[in-house]
């Protein structure tokens, strides 16, 4: 490892100490060393966010940096597995301390506010694009998986869809408004890890919203080898997402905006009186194949589903 490379990784995010036993080592050596605890299965996941891409060029460093260890924390969430270490790959076009400097500011804030420990990584030269690998314990057979949605679950949602579309649209000057919970949405998202942890034994199937409602959903229908009917007029939606809908009449927004990482999961109905009241019913599971979506008690068609790479 060149000397400037170990200096800013030594500087930036070597420099706290392992907040969780199972590290047994961490920063410094060749590789982490993992103490797994008896009766748990290790869920692990990867997101790369690539500039131009993923976010604007002139995002906020800190920001960025909390985004980024959030959207792999919301996986972990989507599996009722506590996270607890994760690795950071950054690729810079330059070493720029004062990005450097808040970007690990706003990675680290997150990672200690959810006891997760750093534990390695790596650092190169070349277009700026961002990395972590994240790591979470989960009571063996107890994941919440997207192939478990049975016909006549009922299918939930964790909160608001649709503010960190309204704010991007914002971001891109698309809508002239300055809506502040949608900014935030957008740029610094809160990643579901209690109630992940709460919906063990309760939830079926679950998936993070990162790709746009119908989207994942249809990602659990797919697994399940069922349909779905969602009801529109049941999806919880913020004042600004309402305004905006009232504004442009676009209503479809909030089934395919993405980013907003809330938890879209299926729960028997005997069971959904254990779930937290935040919770809202949006839909059913059904045995015939395919996602319908009714609004005002009509079917409707929907333009596209969400945002997919490549397509």
């Amino acid at each position: 490892m060149a000397k400037a490379e170990f200096d800013l990784i030594r500087r930036y995010f070597a420099c706290h100490q392992p907040l969780n036993s199972e590290v047994a080592l961490g920063i410094g050596d060749d590789c982490a060393l993992i103490n797994l605890p008896a009766n748990q299965q290790l869920a692990i996941t990867t997101d790369t966010m690539v500039e131009g891409v993923h976010f604007l060029p002139d995002v906020d460093p800190a920001a960025l940096g909390h985004k980024l260890l959030a959207v792999n924390l919301s996986d972990l969430a989507a599996m009722g597995a506590k996270p607890f270490a994760v690795t950071l790959a950054l690729s810079l076009p330059k070493i720029d301390h004062s990005w450097l400097e808040a970007f690990s500011l706003g990675f680290m804030q997150l990672a200690q506010s959810h006891a997760v420990d750093l534990v390695g990584g790596d650092t190169t030269s070349g277009s700026l694009s961002l990395t972590v690998q994240a790591l979470g314990f989960v009571p063996s057979s107890q994941a919440l998986l997207r192939s478990a949605a049975q016909p006549g679950d009922l299918i939930y949602l964790s909160g608001p869809v649709g503010d960190a579309g309204l704010g991007l649209k914002i971001r891109l000057n698309q809508y002239p408004f300055q809506e502040s919970r949608a900014l935030l949405a957008l740029e610094r998202p809160q990643p579901q890890v209690a109630l992940g942890l709460a919906l063990r034994g309760i939830a079926r199937a679950c998936i993070d919203i990162s790709d746009g409602l119908l989207a994942d959903l249809g990602h659990i229908l797919e697994r399940s080898e069922v349909g779905a009917r969602l009801d529109w007029d049941a999806i919880p939606l913020s004042a600004e997402v309402i305004r905006y809908i009232e504004a442009t009449g676009d209503w479809q927004m909030p089934l395919v905006a993405g980013d907003d990482y809330q938890l879209c999961f299926s729960v028997s109905p005997d069971q959904q009186h254990l779930l937290p009241e935040r919770c809202v019913k949006i839909g059913q599971i059904e045995a015939d194949r395919g996602l319908r979506v009714f609004k005002s008690g009509q079917i409707q068609t929907i333009q596209g589903t969400g945002y997919e790479h490549f397509a």
